[in-house]
């Protein structure tokens, strides 16, 4: 009996001591727990608030006038650091201009024609020297009248052919290729695309006041950099498709090297009173939401987000009539940085 209760009563000690192991070790991993929580927590929260704290400095260097303008605080001490330059507007003028639109022509039907210019001469030439023998043998009793009339026949019929080709080359390429001197050489510069033919032409119902002085094209997409071209005169045909008054231009030399077919856009000046406007730096616009804007500056350390309308492309900028004056203060590099700025004190993004 006494060994049973003394074997009794090990069991139960055992028992209790794996019990008070075992809630000694749920103890120590509860305590293990809360303190990763606390760490985690710990990690978390610095950059959280310092998430937060850069939103709000961000909200804050953002502001909206009394008409909803866009207004943007940078400090002075900051501007050199972001690389921000500022400059102010200059005066300028321009001479009233109009759009058109074109491509560059294909020198083979012309070429064609030209070609059999060049024949029918060469053929004129030789019946002409023919018609001059015979009348020198007629003279000698030593060339029948039947002969002479036929030469004077074959004279006449290639002059004839002659007037007809230039009538031909007069009606579809106008006066001032119809009577250059140099056509075969022209046709060599065109084919070899030394030079360019060009034909612009109005939209329909777009009427000019007055005679193009000058011109200027631009490629498609590349409306920043104009290709110089001599404007010739009026096209003596249509353009099927902009059924508008349209003009012949030479680009010569093809720097660009366009070819056949190139769609362009072209500018032609127009007599009258220059326009006055501002010359406008091409670095300093911002394009953003379909739209084109600029950062005028305002104050010390204040820029204002402005749409501006880019009016007409000049070799260094645009030049702008409305909305600028001469002496204004703009952002010309760094616009894209005071963006992003605007964007994250309004949530957004670029």
């Amino acid at each position: 009996m006494r060994f049973i209760q003394s074997n009794f009563g090990a069991a139960f000690s055992l028992e209790d001591d794996v019990m008070s192991f075992r809630h000694c070790l749920s103890l120590v991993t509860a305590l293990a727990l809360a303190a990763g929580c606390s760490k985690e927590t710990d990690k978390k929260a610095p950059g959280g608030a310092t998430s937060a704290k850069a939103a709000t400095e961000a909200e804050s260097r953002v502001k909206h006038g009394t008409n909803g303008e866009v207004i943007v605080t940078v400090e002075a001490k900051l501007q050199p650091a972001i690389g921000l330059q500022i400059a102010a507007l200059e005066a300028t003028q321009l001479s009233p201009e109009m759009k058109a639109y074109g491509r560059v022509l294909d020198p083979a039907p012309l070429s064609a024609m030209v070609a059999d210019l060049v024949s029918a001469q060469a053929a004129a030439q030789a019946s002409e020297a023919e018609l001059k023998r015979l009348k020198t043998l007629a003279a000698q009793n030593n060339a029948s009248e039947r002969a002479l009339q036929t030469a004077q026949a074959a004279a006449v019929h290639d002059q004839t052919q002659i007037q007809a080709l230039r009538l031909r080359l007069l009606t579809s390429w106008g006066e001032a290729i119809a009577q250059r001197n140099d056509l075969t050489d022209f046709i060599q510069s065109l084919g070899s695309l030394n030079n360019a033919l060009v034909q612009l032409a109005l939209p329909a119902g777009d009427e000019l006041p007055a005679a193009p002085t000058a011109a200027r094209v631009f490629t498609l997409g590349n409306e920043t950099n104009p290709v110089p071209a001599n404007l010739l005169g009026p096209a003596p045909t249509v353009d099927p498709q902009l059924q508008g008054k349209g003009f012949l231009l030479l680009i010569s030399p093809n720097t660009p090297r366009l070819v056949p077919g190139a769609a362009l856009t072209g500018l032609l000046s127009l007599p009258g009173d220059p326009r006055s406007g501002v010359l406008l730096p091409r670095s300093a616009v911002v394009r953003f939401n379909g739209a084109t804007w600029i950062y005028l500056q305002t104050g010390e350390e204040t820029f204002q987000r402005t749409e501006v309308t880019l009016d007409s492309p000049l070799p260094n900028g645009w030049f702008v009539t409305r909305g600028l004056k001469p002496q204004d203060k703009v952002v010309t590099v760094g616009g894209q940085e005071l963006l992003s700025e605007e964007l994250k004190g309004q949530g957004g993004e670029e």
